[in-house]
């Protein structure tokens, strides 16, 4: 990132502020408006990922259209490219953000700065921001302490990090997308640890146990994996927070009862109504309980308060009959009578005795309840006999759409759109260009079971390529970008040859030729000259041969002659650099040539004094 300082133009990258699982913040400035701004990141080793991507965008695009003081603003977004590989280039995407001065409240947390007043107010702050964005159908999915800013000067909320959040439309996504977990352990709502869907109510749980942790320095649950902090979540009942803060009132206990209800439909509905009930809190108004049909009952409280005949009819009819109906018939009556008499006396008059018609009409109540209870055991067994046989329903199909000539992004989001799981194949495609989606598995057209597997398959470039006739003469760099445009993944290695007149550092020869056919997959040898050539040898030659073999490898010579009795003269004698070693391409090489040495001088006699005077004649012998 240090070699990319300034961003479209415009946005101007400073220190190194945040870092989280998939992203980096930097603090900036915009150029153009001169204000500090925050910029958002995404990993580039995340960013080769199109899921990554997708995700990364999605925050921008459900941030974009929210404008509230306690949710951080989203200026713009863009791309920038990174080197990722010889000839390829990654596209990392960006957010610009307002820059918050501050700390986020799990920092407050550790630092155990906040009192109880502190903790309603920025929760209030948090609920404003989720009032808003539910109203905009946005559901954040991660609300926790790490995700909201405290601003400095003012004390205002920030609500950020929207990178899960999801359309409620699209709130079917549940709390795993392609076996990443979505959410925090500690935050999660019931229904996003159980798989389900999750509206505006999951992030009024997950504020609730933000408050919780606020006022308590502790989450709600705690436990050794997030595993056993989901199931506690769905099962476990947490402590009230009074019993960790003795200054958290009643009225506050009741208010997180509420909020952490396992069922939906027990917590607040809305974040307004929670605003509402933690204003009445802080002074002291509790939240009502929950009605006590809603309330569990204790079984020994109903039998101490019900009378003899309520219990018997309860009793034989299983709950399956309404007692009140009962209560007034002669059959109740007489039951009761004979468990209150006492034993009649012996020679108790007729009167008292029952006459035989009563005794009949008791029997025929006694045989009616036991068949209308029959019945009803064996309709209520025969549902529920259907109920465990019947075949579960079969799952929403979805039709998959047509991606041909999408971009992978553009294929990806087109997938998950439809609620879709793409999987990315990449095969070689001789039609269709690199990156750009070939088609699915199933075909376009076929049905899918919603949130099903669907492989997109993406053209990784041509099976085979021809090595360019002009690449002799391009520089090694160059030469390199030609090839992996043209879509050779294999390796592409680089040899040093000499060369006498292609200068150093540009493409002499390939290997396969240039004009050949070859796989992408294959490996290519670039030879590269190295600017040298190797030293011939020129001791012995006549000096036009010598000459001429400097010229064949770019090399000019200089002679110097030196008289030489016992070489012919105009043969090389010596040279000015060594046989077989690299010399420079054009450089001057010093010749000695031999050449026959001048003739001795011949000696000039000297003249004597005698030689100075006449001669005399020699006398002429004569005959005797």
């Amino acid at each position: 990132m240090s070699s990319q300082r300034i961003l479209n133009g415009r946005y101007e990258l400073g220190e190194l502020i945040g870092r989280g699982g998939m992203a980096d913040v930097y603090k900036g400035t915009d150029t153009l408006l001169g204000r500090t701004i925050a910029v958002k990141v995404l990993r580039a080793d995340l960013a080769r990922d199109p899921q990554f991507q997708a995700r990364f965008k999605r925050e921008a695009q459900a941030v974009a259209a929210l404008n509230h003081p306690s949710i951080v603003a989203i200026f713009d977004t863009g791309e920038y490219s990174v080197p990722g590989g010889p000839g390829e280039d990654v596209r990392v995407p960006y957010i610009v953000m307002e820059f918050v001065s501050g700390r986020t409240l799990r920092d407050m947390i550790k630092a155990k700065e906040l009192g109880v007043e502190d903790s309603i107010g920025y929760t209030l702050g948090v609920l404003a921001a989720l009032e808003y964005s539910h109203k905009a159908g946005i559901v954040h999915r991660d609300i926790k302490p790490a995700n909201v800013m405290v601003c400095a000067d003012t004390g205002d909320v920030k609500v950020m990090d929207f990178g899960i959040a999801r359309a409620m439309a699209d709130s079917a996504a549940t709390m795993t997308q392609t076996q990443a977990v979505v959410g925090t352990a500690q935050y999660l709502s019931p229904e996003q640890a159980r798989g389900e869907t999750v509206d505006a109510r999951s992030d009024l749980y997950s504020a609730g146990c933000l408050l919780y942790e606020l006022l308590t320095s502790r989450p709600p649950f705690v436990g050794d994996s997030p595993v056993s902090v989901a199931y506690q979540h769905v099962r476990e009942t947490p402590e009230l927070p009074s019993s960790h803060n003795p200054d958290v009132t009643e009225a506050l206990d009741s208010v997180l009862v509420k909020a952490l209800q396992k069922s939906r439909t027990d917590r607040f509905q809305d974040a307004a109504a929670f605003r509402r009930a933690l204003r009445a809190a802080s002074n002291g108004i509790a939240v009502p309980a929950l009605p006590a049909s809603e309330a569990p009952t204790d079984p020994n409280d109903l039998v101490e308060e019900e009378d003899p005949a309520t219990q018997l009819l309860s009793t034989t009819a299983v709950g399956f009959l309404d007692v009140d109906q009962f209560r007034d018939e002669p059959l109740v009556h007489e039951q009761l009578d004979q468990a209150h008499e006492d034993p009649l006396p012996l020679g108790l008059p007729p009167e008292r005795e029952r006459p035989a018609q009563q005794k009949s009409r008791r029997r025929a109540w006694v045989a009616t309840l036991v068949i209308f209870t029959l019945l009803v055991l064996a309709g209520g067994g025969f549902w529920l006999y259907n109920l465990m046989n019947t075949k579960p329903a079969e799952p929403a199909q979805v039709e998959v759409p047509v991606v041909a000539n999408m971009t992978e992004s553009q294929a990806i989001q087109k997938l998950y759109s439809l609620k879709l799981v793409p999987k990315s194949v990449r095969e070689p495609s001789n039609t269709v260009a690199k990156d750009v989606a070939i088609g699915t598995s199933p075909a376009a057209g076929s049905m899918v079971a919603q949130d099903g597997e669907v492989i997109l398959k993406v053209s990784s470039g041509p099976s085979s390529v021809t090595i360019p006739t002009d690449i002799v003469g391009r520089t090694e760099a160059n030469a390199t970008d030609v090839l992996r445009k043209l879509g050779i993944l294999g390796d592409i290695n680089s040899v040093r040859t000499h060369s006498a007149t292609v200068p150093m550092g540009q493409v002499i020869n390939t290997a396969p030729a240039p004009g050949a056919p070859i796989g992408t997959t294959s490996t290519v040898e670039l030879q590269i000259s190295s600017g040298k050539v190797l030293m011939p040898q020129l001791i012995g030659l006549p000096q036009a041969e010598a000459e001429a073999a400097l010229k064949v490898n770019g090399l000019t010579m200089t002679v110097v002659e030196q008289e030489n009795s016992q070489v012919d003269p105009g043969v090389v004698t010596a040279q000015s650099e060594a046989f077989n070693s690299e010399v420079d391409q054009g450089k001057m090489v010093t010749v000695t040539v031999a050449k026959a040495p001048a003739p001795a001088p011949t000696p000039t006699p000297t003249p004597t004094p005698t030689d100075t005077q006449t001669p005399k004649p020699t006398p002429t012998p004569t005959k005797k």
